[in-house]
């Protein structure tokens, strides 16, 4: 007998089941509304607004849209917006290995306050993270007279914009990898240990190959944002043309400069890497899907 039967069977007799309606089954209109709405909303709020970006950088043509990146700032802001990438997602990598590999691996105490911060910059505005750096490091702040004792500058250089962006970013690569590592148990370490393997040939050989799809998510998210962050990098920068912008902030000057051509051509360069990032993830899942099944399912 289907889920959707019910037999009812009197004393007088056995009476035919009655079909009840699934309660999860939707009529042909309601399916059409709701698909609509989601479209609807989808193209509304993302579609549009992407599509505005790309309308707007290309307007006056390619010529006006490559001329807009032979700004020397505007190719500082790509270079330095590129080195922040460059050291602060491998950062997150190292430590998003590290605190999965401990949190679902191990028990210990403050395992749940360690869950609590790695969520942290999830509920903290990046511009309260950045605020927080300039009172540790800036010139008036805790650790500022020392700093500049020892012609040490954090606050308006390279190192305050790799630490506001290794702040807002750092819960990516960790919150992909801990459901993966503690659905998947220390079954195979404990094997590997028994073995004879060491700790490092069993990180390498075993749960690294068991998690590298979930890592490489972490990774194309992380980097995107750490490109794309605006708050915390802009009261850290000092805004100084040409040496601490990155892509959003000279967005941002080109706007209020009025130079709306060249603003959203540099806007398409953030959009672009959302695509591609987006590109990348589903061309991943339609090329490696068994393998990534089999790894969640491991």
């Amino acid at each position: 007998m289907s889920a959707d039967t019910l037999a009812v069977a009197p004393s007088a007799g056995t009476v035919a089941p009655v079909r009840l309606p699934s309660p999860v089954t939707e009529s042909p209109v309601a399916k059409a509304v709701l698909i609509a709405l989601a479209v609807g909303f989808l193209a509304f709020f993302l579609l549009l607004p992407l599509a505005a970006v790309f309308v707007e950088a290309f307007r006056k043509g390619v010529g006006a849209y490559l001329e807009s990146f032979e700004d020397p700032d505007t190719l500082s802001a790509v270079w330095l917006t590129v080195v922040v990438a460059l050291i602060a997602v491998p950062l997150n990598i190292v430590f998003g290995l590290a605190a999965s590999w401990a949190i679902a691996k191990f028990e210990f105490k403050g395992k749940s306050f360690l869950l609590s911060l790695i969520d942290l910059p999830f509920s903290v505005s990046p511009v309260v993270s950045g605020m927080c750096y300039v009172l540790l490091f800036g010139a008036n702040g805790v650790l500022g007279p020392w700093l500049a004792k020892h012609d040490l500058q954090i606050i308006f250089a390279l190192p305050g914009l790799v630490l506001a962006t290794i702040f807002v970013t750092f819960p990516f690569v960790a919150r992909e990898l801990i459901p993966l590592m503690q659905e998947q148990g220390t079954s195979e370490e404990e094997a590997a240990l028994s073995l004879g393997a060491g700790g490092f040939r069993t990180f390498w050989s075993v749960t690294l190959p068991n998690v590298r799809w979930a890592l490489l998510y972490g990774v194309l998210l992380c980097n995107a944002r750490a490109m794309g962050e605006f708050g915390a990098v802009s009261v850290v920068s000092g805004h100084l043309r040409g040496l601490t912008n990155t892509i959003p902030l000279q967005v941002e000057i080109l706007y209020n400069d009025y130079n709306f051509v060249a603003a959203f051509a540099v806007a398409s360069v953030l959009a672009g890497l959302g695509l591609v990032t987006l590109a990348i993830k589903t061309g991943l899942e339609w090329r490696y899907g068994d393998q990534i099944s089999a790894a969640h399912r491991h």
